[in-house]
């Protein structure tokens, strides 16, 4: 019986949920902002969170470099610094994926108001063009969010890295532990030159997707 209420709970969730989604849609398109129109906001702000996590990982990577480059003065210090990027890095990431997510709800709504207006053409020509430019723009998408998603992807391997070593530094405050660390940071390195590699590649891809959305496209 638990998990049956569970389950009818976890419906009633989702139905509020998305009772409240198109509740905001529709309130916003009385103001003049269409899902079109939310849809390229979000993707710039994915983008802009991905631009801004992207300086995160890196300060994190300068401040790694400096730590095994320690040559006497404050450890305890040192660590706050390293897990302060951490916590800075963390806190990005979680930001690109919210504002990933925020672009996902609004593409499907966005596809299905579209879809469902399709249907409504009476011109067969006007159809095959709306149905054409739908295509497009679906291809488009699905394009764009994977890209989004594998650059997220990369992030959790990264924060595992600079989480494991902020606690590692934090019980082990000397020399030795520097020393440990050493051989930690040429791995981490490549991680997050092959996260920042992706994320140009979601970044570019934002651009040209919100390219494409413009009117006159």
């Amino acid at each position: 019986m638990n998990k049956m209420y569970q389950r009818s709970f976890l419906l009633l969730c989702l139905l509020s949920l998305l009772a409240c989604q198109s509740a905001y849609y529709s309130a916003m398109e009385t103001v003049g902002q269409h899902k079109r129109d939310i849809m390229v906001d979000r993707v710039e702000d994915a983008q802009d969170a991905q631009q801004q996590a992207q300086q995160e990982f890196k300060s994190a990577l300068e401040q790694f470099s400096e730590l095994i480059a320690f040559d006497g003065g404050d450890l305890a210090e040192q660590y706050e610094l390293t897990n302060d990027h951490f916590e800075a890095s963390k806190e990005a990431a979680q930001e690109v994926s919210d504002r990933i997510e925020g672009v996902e709800d609004v593409a499907e709504a966005l596809f299905a108001e579209w879809r469902d207006e399709i249907n409504r053409y009476s011109s067969a020509k006007l159809k095959r063009q709306s149905q054409s430019k739908l295509s497009k723009t679906e291809q488009h998408y699905q394009s764009l969010i994977k890209s989004m998603h594998r650059a997220e992807k990369k992030m959790a391997p990264v924060l595992a890295a600079l989480k494991d070593n902020s606690l590692y530094l934090k019980h082990n405050l000397n020399a030795r532990a520097i020393g440990t660390l050493e051989g930690e940071y040429q791995s981490i390195k490549r991680d997050v030159q092959s996260l920042l590699a992706e994320m140009n590649k979601a970044i570019a891809q934002s651009q040209q997707f919100i390219d494409l959305l413009e009117p006159g496209s």
